[in-house]
């Protein structure tokens, strides 16, 4: 919940402006804005290849829910991604397992991709519970896109260990590796295909500076950006580090 209309669209054009065709070729970059920002920044990359998304949308297709806003109506802007069960929805507005569940299930329903963010607390963590918490919220989403007809989608995940969010504190490449690497498990034994083509994305203080050293683990595909993708140089920098080395 950052930004006015005009910096929402200056960082849009920065970004923008700054993904090369080369870059482009080479990774997938998508922006989120807030909702209300939803129609400039789409229109600002009309015609580009960069991915429009937004940071929540609710589990209902519509009706009297007040405030809400329907995945629907986000296809309507173009949006192709959809956040859900981000760390600050689960811990600031009591977001659990099943609501974030229904969430990626309605994003489904109308072709859109959910980025379905899990992560553990520093409590859950010091506690050694970090892997089952991660699997749990795993779990509650492909259980709830099990009953759907046809085959499971690829879906993103999301990596936040929410201790690491917002702090200045990341995990170490090595730790991000091991929860990445039980929740590629995790997909697998949900159904192959989703082990290959799903991709599971860190987002604890992804900076430009460490953005090289996380992503060469071999089970993290990129980053959720957060501070760093207020400021257009640092957004781009991190998605230069994701360019695979020849």
């Amino acid at each position: 919940m950052n930004g006015s209309r005009s910096a929402a669209l200056a960082l849009a054009g920065g970004v923008e402006g700054g993904c090369t065709p080369e870059l482009l070729q080479a990774v997938d970059v998508a922006v989120c804005p807030p909702f209300v920002h939803l129609p400039e920044v789409s229109r600002a990359l009309e015609g580009g290849t960069i991915s429009l998304g937004a940071q929540n949308a609710s589990e209902f297709d519509s009706g009297a829910y007040t405030g809400e806003i329907s995945v629907g109506m986000l296809s309507d802007f173009g949006c192709r991604h959809v956040l859900v069960g981000h760390s600050e929805r689960r811990t600031l507005f009591a977001e659990n397992d099943a609501r974030v569940a229904a969430k990626a299930r309605a994003v489904v329903a109308v072709g859109l991709c959910p980025v379905v963010c899990v992560g553990e607390t520093l409590e859950e963590r010091e506690a050694g519970v970090t892997e089952s918490v991660v699997a749990r919220q795993v779990d509650a989403v492909l259980r709830a896109l099990a009953d759907r007809d046809g085959p499971p989608p690829a879906l993103v995940v999301a990596y936040e260990p929410i201790w690491a969010i917002g702090t200045g504190r990341s995990a170490l490449p090595a730790d991000a590796q091991a929860v990445h690497a039980r929740i590629r498990t995790l997909l697998v034994e949900h159904d192959a295909r989703l082990g290959t083509e799903s991709r599971i994305l860190y987002g604890g203080s992804v900076k430009p500076e460490n953005a090289a050293e996380i992503f060469t683990m071999p089970d993290v595909d990129g980053g959720l950006v957060g501070g760093a993708s207020l400021d257009a140089a640092d957004f781009l920098a991190i998605c230069q580090a994701a360019v695979p080395v020849a």
